[in-house]
């Protein structure tokens, strides 16, 4: 299956879901044009009172289209932006990438992934009960997050819906993802 991009979300306010649109614009070392969350020092309201020089490593927000499909397996209405994220992607594990994967998305925007989002309360604010499908815990006891991850722009570029992704792997040795 070929990896695309699924739909394409900002909005220039604080709000926990994001509406969908026609394309965003990635700018490099900022984010999504026009997104409240754009910027090179952190925008996200919790990691601004606890230092606002921070890097802001979540200019982007990317979730996996295949995570709506087990939500509404589980008896949840997700669709894509209702989470927060900017980019729902189709056919890639977002998940099972190593930090410091560059996505190519659509002619010319690169991302490169930091980590995992560390999904808050808000989500069972948004869906009573929806943060036990998204963090839970694996076998050994290590948390397991399922919510999407999270990357810097490198390159910018218009990402549409039935753009493709290319993903990129850094130079070995790979590192997993772990929460920013």
């Amino acid at each position: 299956m070929n990896s695309t991009v699924a739909a394409v979300s900002s909005n220039g306010v604080y709000s926990f879901t994001k509406p969908n649109r026609d394309s965003v614009t990635l700018l490099a070392g900022l984010g999504v044009e026009g997104d409240v969350h754009a910027g090179v020092t952190v925008k996200h309201r919790s990691r601004v009172a606890q230092d606002p020089t921070q890097p802001n490593l979540r200019q982007v927000h990317l979730i996996h289209q295949e995570l709506f499909t087990e939500l509404g397996q589980a008896g949840f209405d997700v669709s894509p932006g209702d989470l927060g994220e900017k980019i729902t992607t189709e056919g890639i594990d977002l998940l099972g990438l190593p930090a410091g994967t560059l996505l190519h998305l659509g002619a010319e925007a690169v991302v490169e992934v930091t980590g995992l989002r560390n999904p808050c309360l808000q989500i069972d604010i948004f869906q009573d009960g929806l943060l036990k499908q998204v963090v839970g815990r694996a076998g050994d006891g290590t948390v397991v997050r399922k919510a999407g991850i999270m990357g810097v722009v490198r390159t910018g570029g218009v990402v549409r819906p039935g753009d493709g992704i290319k993903a990129v792997l850094p130079a070995e040795p790979h590192h997993r993802l772990e929460r920013v």
